[in-house]
């Protein structure tokens, strides 16, 4: 159902959504008719109920049809709704997940800030308490639906001398006072995903906007990185197997040299090889959801995907350029375009780098 869907309604907007980078905002709505929105989330709130395996299908498809729209799609799916699922409080869930599955609000995740990227503690978004209220002061940056969102799920400090221990959470609406948006970033890919810089003056947050208690942020933000990194793993599969499915188009139809392009050994050799990684990152994709909703996970498990993911992809859309030849640098057709958007993968939700030391770090816990 999905693969029709993002067939027939995702993909023709691809190439428009690259050049205004502009939402096609009344998807939302439609998505949320579909029941897309809410993957995760418990059925008493309008969503489904379903696991990451679920999750991760849908992810693919659309990322396949459209990476930016993937990505946006999957930024308020999992990045906010699935937070919601596992760290809100029932009060929490009852006011914001309905309107967040059927697609009249619009969710994100504000984590980074223009100062602090990997270094998520070195954050330095203030919260104050101030009788039955919370100040925050700062800013935030890279923040995918930011320039939009009815819901953002946002991380500061409450007390700032206490490093990891002084992140809380918090839950903001866009008609919170001292709340603005400064800009909307022009990005070299995923451009219909809109993403900005938000700003936070002197902004108020009820208190019972926040989440758990103080202190816990960073436990809830680790509680929701490893499933961030398998559905972003989705993402990059999605753009993956578009890159497989472009070069197989192409050489199919192109001549050279009195024959086919796919009847080269050269370009047989370049799409056998891609055709091994693209199942490689799909076999590790839907073991590693089939692993979550087991309830058997690891911060290892959830970088090694993610890494395979984004290289894949990154490889993929590259060669898929190549195949092109010429073509491939022209905007006319969407090679570029697919490397553009795989690239992200190699740098949000933790750059490449920050999951090779992670693995690192975990795999010389297991051999100490």
């Amino acid at each position: 159902m999905v693969e029709a869907f993002a067939d027939a309604e995702v993909k023709p907007l691809a190439d428009e959504m690259d050049k205004s980078m502009k939402f096609p905002h009344h998807m939302w709505k439609r998505m949320g008719d579909q029941g897309l929105l809410g993957i995760t989330a418990a059925e008493e709130y309008g969503g489904l109920g379903l696991g990451y395996f679920e999750h991760c299908l849908v992810v693919e498809q659309l990322s396949k049809a459209n990476g930016g729209f993937g990505l946006s799609y999957l930024a308020h799916s999992n990045l906010c709704v699935n937070q919601f699922e596992l760290n809100a409080s029932e009060a929490q869930k009852a006011k914001y997940l309905p309107g967040l599955c059927s697609g009249d609000l619009v969710g994100a995740l504000a984590m980074s800030e223009p100062n602090s990227g990997s270094d998520v503690t070195s954050m330095q978004l203030k919260a104050e308490k101030k009788g039955d209220k919370y100040i925050l002061n700062g800013s935030k940056m890279w923040i995918t639906n930011g320039p939009t969102a009815d819901v953002i799920w946002v991380y500061a400090k409450t007390d700032m001398d206490s490093g990891h221990k002084g992140i809380s959470t918090f839950i903001v609406e866009k008609d919170f006072p001292g709340f603005s948006v400064a800009q909307k970033l022009d990005k070299l890919g995923m451009r219909g995903s809109e993403t900005g810089e938000l700003v936070f003056e002197d902004c108020e947050v009820p208190v019972e906007n926040l989440v758990s208690t103080e202190g816990q942020g960073v436990y809830i933000l680790m509680r929701g990185l490893d499933s961030e990194r398998l559905i972003l793993s989705a993402g990059a599969l999605g753009i993956n197997q578009a890159a497989m499915d472009e070069s197989l188009l192409y050489t199919s139809d192109r001549k050279q040299f009195g024959k086919k392009l796919i009847d080269q050994q050269i370009v047989q050799m370049k799409l056998a090889d891609m055709y091994c990684n693209l199942q490689a990152t799909r076999s590790m994709v839907y073991s590693s959801a089939t692993m979550f909703d087991a309830q058997v996970k690891s911060n290892l498990d959830s970088a090694s995907v993610f890494l395979q993911a984004s290289r894949s992809a990154v490889h993929a859309a590259d060669e898929c350029i190549q195949l092109h030849g010429g073509n491939g640098y022209i905007n006319e057709y969407v090679a570029g375009r697919l490397l553009r958007d795989a690239k992200l993968y190699d740098i949000g939700g933790g750059t490449k780098e920050i999951r090779q030391w992670l693995m690192g770090r975990e795999l010389e816990k297991m051999f100490r």
